[in-house]
């Protein structure tokens, strides 16, 4: 009798604590239907939770004609998405070369990397938009290419700044030293290379890692504003997040920016479902070694 009521008071707290995090949400959600008058006039009532009163699409349809709310979209869709991949592929090599090959230094080097976590990212913004600003940059004018200098106002200096991250290569150096190494001696033994190794024996046995390593990269890459606010200019360019301010211009709608808020989370919320398992398992199996 005592185990049961100790399970149904962790169940209890358990479901408490995943309401007091999903109000927000629900909020969110429900006001977007909503009249801005209305969501005021709810806000002293659980009310302001519940699908009550003069609900419409309108606030949707509001938001894609006071901002180019698809053209957004598309690009951080874009953005996130060559941050993810190329993330993967960078920082895995990265962690498989600290990991399973043997070169002096190695770890002075993953010392180095983990080191670099300790640094925010304000305190290099403007020297990396400096630097950013001397790349060259290689453009296509009409059937000429031609090169000029500075990456400013561009898809790649919102994606390549971030593709190398220290948390992402320990993450994988991690997970990589649970995998047994006389792998890699069997497929030496068959003549295989490093490549071969990481490509077909490393790399296919870590896929909640990679699971993993997708959810943290694609977060901040999507959840971006004050990069993309000042190395971008053009419209045509730019992410959701930086959309968020075309909202407290004139006149404010709440409406339109919880629909916009909406529309910008549920894309994260779904991601994170659909990797949950793998996210879970792999957190759990960085942690056996190391």
């Amino acid at each position: 009798m005592t185990a049961f009521l100790k399970n149904v008071g962790g169940h209890t707290g358990r479901i408490a604590l995943a309401l007091v995090f999903a109000l927000p949400l629900v909020f969110m959600l429900v006001s977007s239907f909503k009249p801005d008058d209305q969501i005021f006039g709810d806000l002293d009532s659980p009310r302001a939770f519940l699908p009550i009163g003069a609900l419409s699409p309108d606030n949707y349809t509001a938001v894609f004609d006071r901002v180019p709310a698809t053209r957004f979209l598309l690009n951080s869709v874009l953005i996130s998405a060559s941050t993810v991949v190329l993330g993967i592929v960078i920082n895995s090599m990265a962690a498989f070369a600290l990991s399973r090959m043997q070169w002096p230094g190695r770890k002075l080097v993953l010392t180095a990397v983990i080191a670099t976590l300790i640094v925010p990212f304000e305190t290099f913004a403007l020297p990396l938009v400096w630097w950013v600003n001397q790349l060259p940059l290689l453009s296509v004018n009409g059937f000429h290419l031609q090169w000029s200098t500075g990456w400013m106002d561009t898809y790649q200096v919102q994606i390549l700044p971030f593709v190398a991250n220290a948390f992402s290569v320990f993450f994988f150096h991690q997970y990589f030293r649970s995998i047994p190494k006389e792998l890699d001696e069997a497929a030496i033994v068959d003549g295989a290379g490093w490549f071969t190794i990481y490509r077909r024996i490393v790399m296919p046995l870590s896929g909640p890692a990679v699971a993993t390593v997708a959810i943290l990269t694609f977060l901040p890459a999507w959840n971006s504003y004050l990069w993309p606010l000042m190395v971008v200019q053009s419209e045509e360019l730019r992410p959701v997040m930086v959309g968020i301010s075309y909202f407290f211009q004139l006149n404010v709608g709440w409406g339109q920016i919880m629909a916009y808020s909406s529309m910008i989370t549920v894309p994260i919320l779904a991601l994170f479902v659909a990797f949950q398992r793998s996210f879970v398992n792999s957190i759990a199996s960085s942690g056996v070694k190391g």
